[in-house]
């Protein structure tokens, strides 16, 4: 019996799914794998645990592996990709595609079907395809110029709010505006004041912004609650113009959407503005409640390409 994997390799972690020609079999979840953030060593070392443990979970050896697909953030650019195809040849002696992230997202979403899927995890990006199969996308031009409502988008503008209010405090803003929240971002990145957070947000290389991500999510601050809803809106805006692209105005029938992501699973206050902004946008998306898992795209990819 033939046997497949599906990774999808993010920036937060790493998920293996290892099927049969019609099951899913197994899963197993490592540490991130986004090889342009986090470097060769640990997504080497992230790749090769998930799909050990995901083969022993399915109880199977990974040279029994057919066919393999790797979708990640970066990982479609030729040397990138090359470099992670080693990595697996390593343990896997078949066969490894390596796509984008936003390719194993989109095949989850829509299968070969038109629609735009929008990811906001530790990065962000639109990406689509149309009726004729032409593809389009959005954003997703990394974390230091773009990448708008991402869990980095989000730890960044954090910060910035509350520097900012610090400013229109005269300086009190951890004492007596937004106590709590300050304190629970410099615990994260183990600072102990407003002018530390400073220091740290402003070092080279830059520190983890999207760390503070479930900081901002969990917190009821209003500066919390303020860069929620507009990381809502940006992920609206990058959607609605890859949607624009592939749907002009004058063609009828429904515009299919689909969320995934970290930013979309444990921020709903970003979910539900997200949706009600595109739908301002453009009144002809249906977007599908449901979060996508792209590792089901990966592994659906890997079958069709055996």
């Amino acid at each position: 019996m033939p046997y497949y994997l599906g990774i999808d390799g993010g920036g937060t972690k790493t998920t293996c799914a290892v099927g049969d020609e019609e099951h899913l079999l197994a899963m197993a979840t490592a540490g991130p794998s986004n090889i342009v953030r986090v470097g060769e060593s640990q997504t080497r070392q992230s790749l090769q645990q998930s799909v050990r443990q995901a083969c022993a979970a399915a109880g199977i050896t990974p040279v029994q592996v057919s066919h393999t697909c790797v979708g990640g953030s970066g990982a479609a650019r030729p040397e990138l990709a090359e470099i992670v195809r080693q990595f697996l040849a390593e343990i896997i002696p078949t066969p490894v595609d390596v796509v984008g992230d936003m390719q194993i997202a989109l095949e989850a979403a829509f299968a070969a079907g038109p629609g735009v899927i929008v990811i906001a995890g530790t990065g962000s990006i639109a990406y689509g395809r149309d009726r004729q199969g032409t593809t389009a996308r959005a954003g997703g031009w990394g974390f230091a110029i773009g990448d708008e409502g991402s869990a980095h988008w989000i730890g960044r503008a954090a910060v910035s709010a509350v520097l900012r209010a610090s400013d229109r405090a005269c300086g009190t803003a951890e004492n007596i505006l937004h106590g709590k929240f300050v304190a629970a971002l410099c615990k994260v990145w183990g600072v102990t004041s407003l002018a530390d957070l400073a220091q740290a947000a402003n070092s080279i290389p830059p520190p983890d912004f999207a760390a503070l991500f479930p900081v901002v999510a969990a917190s009821q601050d209003v500066l919390a609650l303020q860069v929620l809803s507009n990381a809502g809106r940006e992920l609206a805006e990058i959607a609605a113009v890859v949607a624009n692209r592939l749907f002009p105005k004058d063609e009828t029938g429904p515009v299919p959407v689909a969320m995934t992501g970290g930013v979309f699973r444990h921020a709903v206050l970003t979910r539900g503005d997200f949706y009600n902004e595109l739908r301002q946008l453009d009144p002809r998306v249906e977007i599908n409640p449901r979060l996508v898992e792209p590792v089901e795209g990966a592994l659906r990819m890997a079958r069709r390409a055996a």
